[in-house]
């Protein structure tokens, strides 16, 4: 029941299926966390269909080969990790657009299209804000419709006495 054919294609399509998610949220995003993000998606998908061959063959080549791969996925993590902190304290932002100077001196920079310029502080609107936990707001009125009722010493749900 477990070596079926069907079985295995299923894990077969939801492996293919996390690497093609990962390998266009790789293509597609521009921000360094998602990218790292959509890598390990793709690691994902590649240990799910290892294992599942694995178990369908009923050897253990594809289960090991897995657990280095996640041994590898945890070191590339803390790496990856560092290099984006180390990045983002350097520009202030994670805008893999940023670092084309990375890029060897032969290939012309990849021009992206500009972003609308953001609106001038006079016509933003204003939303309103919450106030911080832990401290009242203003008692001007604005929350009239606001009751607080005190907590009386009876309860409406009565329990039994203990014996």
């Amino acid at each position: 029941m477990i070596n079926t054919p069907n079985l295995l294609n299923n894990y077969l399509i939801l492996g293919g299926l996390l690497f093609g998610i990962g390998m266009l949220g790789f293509i597609a995003r521009r921000n360094l966390i998602v990218i790292f993000l959509s890598v390990e998606m793709m690691l994902q998908g590649v240990s799910l269909t290892l294992v599942a061959f694995s178990r369908y063959h009923a050897n253990w080549q594809g289960q090991v080969f897995t657990i280095f791969i996640l041994a590898v996925a945890a070191a590339e993590a803390a790496i990856a990790m560092a290099l984006i902190l180390m990045l983002y304290r350097r520009r202030g932002s994670l805008d893999v657009v940023l670092w084309q100077g990375l890029r060897e001196s032969d290939l012309p920079p990849i021009a992206d299209d500009q972003f609308p310029e953001p609106e001038p502080e006079e016509r933003r609107r204003e939303y309103p804000r919450l106030t911080p936990a832990g401290i009242e707001p203003p008692a001007n009125g604005a929350n009239r419709n606001v009751t607080v009722s005190p907590v009386s010493e009876t309860s409406p749900i009565e329990t039994a006495p203990e014996e």
